[in-house]
């Protein structure tokens, strides 16, 4: 057999992951609450979906923030929709993870975790930290103070743009907290 001088097309080489989801997730339902985002895995990046939060009228800002931050962490925690599983997003956030509010002597921004933020998997606090900062559960300054049940530890965490672009080999920058 002879090779064949005429070209063949078998298509193009496989794209990466479009990270568009092709039908609306939970942002195209109709649902009462607050409009939020949170950041999914897609690829190898982190990348912000919409989502909704249900905070109870007349709520106090001080349990709000705690209502908000577990509804994120709920919104996280769930399987993406069939259209954002197809376009690749994935999460690693542990379905069951609480978040309480500070203890005494803790900053007032503080959120304590089920799980201390140590024991997350570099994708899941990834995850974690940009949706917070980024969320009416932290102060707005783009950080969060978090903490786990029992360590007096705390540590503010930023999400910056090297940590939603590789969140699996970037840790988040931190710095320890005093508790007041």
């Amino acid at each position: 057999m002879r090779p064949t001088k005429v070209p063949t097309d078998f298509g193009g080489a496989p794209s990466r992951v479009p990270c568009t989801p092709s039908q609306p997730g939970v942002s195209g339902q109709a649902a009462r609450g607050v409009p939020v985002q949170v950041f999914l895995l897609c690829g190898s990046s982190l990348v912000s979906v919409d989502r909704v939060v249900t905070v109870p009228e007349g709520t106090a800002d001080a349990r709000r923030r705690v209502i908000v931050a577990q509804g994120l962490l709920d919104q996280m925690a769930a399987p993406p929709s069939a259209g954002e599983k197809a376009a690749g997003y994935s999460t690693h956030v542990p379905r069951g993870l609480k978040v309480a509010g500070p203890r005494a002597g803790d900053p007032r921004d503080t959120l304590r975790l089920s799980t201390a933020p140590s024991g997350l998997d570099a994708y899941a606090l990834a995850q974690i930290v940009c949706t917070l900062s980024d969320s009416a559960a932290a102060e707005g300054d783009g950080s969060v103070v978090l903490g786990g049940p029992a360590d007096p530890r705390l540590r503010r965490y930023e999400c910056t743009d090297a940590l939603r672009s590789h969140p699996g080999t970037t840790e988040p920058p931190s710095t320890e907290v005093t508790a007041g």
